[in-house]
């Protein structure tokens, strides 16, 4: 079985790689055998027109609105793009059957749903940096592919000011397939602005012959920015979660939530309140000594505040910002499993925590594109952002005060080169001692988009964990962002971790049925050991690549098909990972504030590094 996936993935490579080079197809007709590997360099070192590098994304967010600051808002008008247009070029029309599909099947969002989620009001001056927030903040609407916002002066009133606000929608309706075999069918379907209204429903079912029962769902439902308050709300239950343990399909559980963000740095609130609660089934009848019999309840809910914000609105030469918050969170197991019982174990403790946040930050964003993404804007944070953390941290039997900081620099040169550094430490204080110390520090970095026939990106992080005096948390492992990525197995752990981590990332001027590709190549390397030094480290390796393929228009997230080979494997099977991989989300932070937490070494709780 092995082989035919193997030969199967080698296959889909090689079409995709003739896709590539099919717009040159009839001048290498006519190049001689001989010249062939001269022409192939030629062909990667022209330079050709591309329209979706010609507007100079990499710029301030903020930059096209300064010269209107101040200026009185007269109008505020809405557009909105069907999908045969881009931002890049807006005299083009893509115009093709796909395009017609799908300008047929979707429902635009409803202007009174946009008009909820500007900050701006007509009558009122402009204010160059909160309606750079604004921009942004419609950009990171689940149904809104990418966003402009345009000011219009006006002829005979030179102290006002028209507002254009232009939008495209994805295609909303969205479908996720986890698992195909034999044996298994795992799917999930989706819209994810429900009749234009700003809402979202999600149904996913598995059906499965080693699992009783064998068939399963799970239904979720979102409604965003309630009432123009931008407090989102979901609700949703399952019997197909996936348990703390194994990961299998077995575990049943239900939730409600409200969150509010910071959406722009002039809000005054940001907060969130989430009630759930959750059990473990033996659906896959384990045996007694291998099934973890588990029953949980979680109740979370934080609230902040923005100091001075009427201040830095009346002089935006502040740019500094603080922001102080306070978390309550619950985590009760009434059922835990016999195997820990008694012990101290991060997984299956209960956890009750009041944590007090002290955040300053000075961030701004500038567009770019070809990070994450295909082509459409991309907002990257530059400045700084440092939160504080202290607090009162109780599991099962060890109740402990914490302290903790998190640092992060963000900065993007005039070349376009992206960089943020992190500095992360924290540590509880129990009889007389530090318990738990962590640090952890580095450096990830994106560099300028190199235009050949083709875009080029390098991506590098390098990070280094320590954790002192481990009492109840988890050790450092490396199977996770901060480790080998895409390596499975859990056995491999210690109190020291060095990581580097190194991706080429190209994408080809080429689409195929709307979708982009973008091939790349990937080595990471890491050394973990159980103690001060680097004596009995181990040493682990992962090398690779494969292609993502994207369709911009469409809800439905990155595909991923990629090939890893692991000189050491652990406990994997095996030294070799092929796999296809959908609905994946990459994104770059675009966060002022999160809730108060301890920090996190085994996990990337801010979504903004590779």
């Amino acid at each position: 079985m092995k082989y035919i996936r193997s030969f199967f993935i080698t296959f889909v490579l090689s079409i995709i790689y003739l896709h590539a080079i099919a717009q040159v197809k009839d001048t290498l007709h006519n190049t001689p055998r001989s010249n062939i590997y001269n022409y192939a360099l030629k062909f990667i070192k022209k330079k050709k027109t591309d329209t979706t590098t010609q507007a100079p994304l990499t710029t301030k967010s903020e930059q096209a609105f300064l010269p209107y600051e101040g200026k009185i808002i007269r109008h505020i008008l809405l557009n909105e793009y069907g999908f045969e247009k881009t931002f890049t070029d807006t005299a083009k029309h893509i115009n093709y059957f796909g395009t017609r599909i799908l300008n047929k099947l979707h429902t635009n969002t409803k202007p009174w749903v946009l008009r909820n989620a500007l900050f701006i009001k007509e009558g009122t001056p402009l204010a160059a940096y909160r309606l750079a927030d604004n921009e942004r903040y419609l950009r990171t609407l689940n149904y809104i592919q990418d966003a402009r916002i345009i000011v219009k002066p006006i002829a005979d009133e030179p102290d006002s000011v028209d507002v254009y606000v232009i939008t495209k929608d994805f295609f909303t309706l969205d479908a996720s397939l986890s698992s195909l075999s034999a044996s298994k069918f795992k799917a999930s379907v989706a819209d994810k602005d429900v009749g234009g209204l700003g809402q979202s429903v999600q149904l996913s079912t598995l059906l499965t012959k080693d699992r009783n029962p064998a068939f399963g769902f799970g239904l979720m439902y979102t409604k965003y920015n309630i009432s123009h308050t931008f407090i989102d709300v979901s609700a949703g239950y399952s019997n197909i979660n996936q348990d703390i343990t194994y990961r299998s399909d077995d575990e049943h559980g239900g939730f409600i939530s409200l969150q509010r963000n910071l959406v722009s740095q002039y809000s005054h609130f940001a907060g969130g309140f989430t009630i759930g609660e959750y059990k473990s089934i033996n659906h896959y009848e384990k045996a007694d000594y291998l099934f973890y019999d588990y029953k949980y309840s979680v109740i979370d809910g934080w609230i902040g505040y923005n100091l001075g914000v009427k201040k830095f609105i009346k002089n935006d030469t502040k740019r500094d910002k603080q922001f102080i918050s306070l978390r309550y969170y619950n985590e009760d197991f009434q059922q835990t499993p016999q195997q820990v019982k008694g012990l101290l174990n991060f997984r299956y403790n209960s956890k009750e925590a009041i944590l007090a946040q002290f955040t300053f930050f000075k961030q701004e964003y500038y567009k770019a594109n070809y990070i994450y993404g295909f082509g459409v804007t991309e907002d990257i944070p530059y400045g700084y952002n440092i939160a504080f953390t202290s607090g009162f941290y109780k599991q099962a039997f060890l109740s402990r005060p914490y302290a903790g900081i998190d640092a992060n620099r963000y900065q993007v040169d005039k070349a376009g080169d992206i960089v943020q550094y992190f500095l992360r430490a924290g540590s509880f204080w129990n009889a007389g001692k530090f318990q738990d110390a962590e640090v952890f520090g580095g450096i990830s970095a994106f560099s300028h988009l190199f235009l050949f026939n083709l875009k080029l990106r390098q991506y590098v992080q390098i990070s280094y964990a320590r954790l002192f005096n481990r009492t109840g948390l988890d050790p450092l492992g490396i199977n996770n962002p901060f480790g080998i990525r895409y390596f499975s197995a859990d056995s491999v752990l210690g109190n020291q971790r060095a990581s580097l981590h190194t991706e080429t990332l190209s994408f080809i001027n080429y689409k195929l049925f709307g979708f982009k590709f973008s091939p790349f190549l990937l080595a990471d390397i890491t050394s973990i050991s159980p103690d001060n030094g680097f004596q009995r480290a181990q040493m682990f390796y992962g090398l690779g690549g494969g292609v993502r393929m994207r369709n911009e228009n469409l809800v439905f997230r990155t595909i991923e098909l990629r090939a890893i080979y692991f000189p050491r494997k652990g406990n994997q099977n095996s030294s070799f990972s092929a796999s296809l991989v959908v609905n994946l989300a990459f994104k770059y932070n675009s966060n002022y504030v999160r809730e108060p937490d301890i920090i996190q070494l085994n996990s990337d709780v801010q979504n903004n590094i590779f």
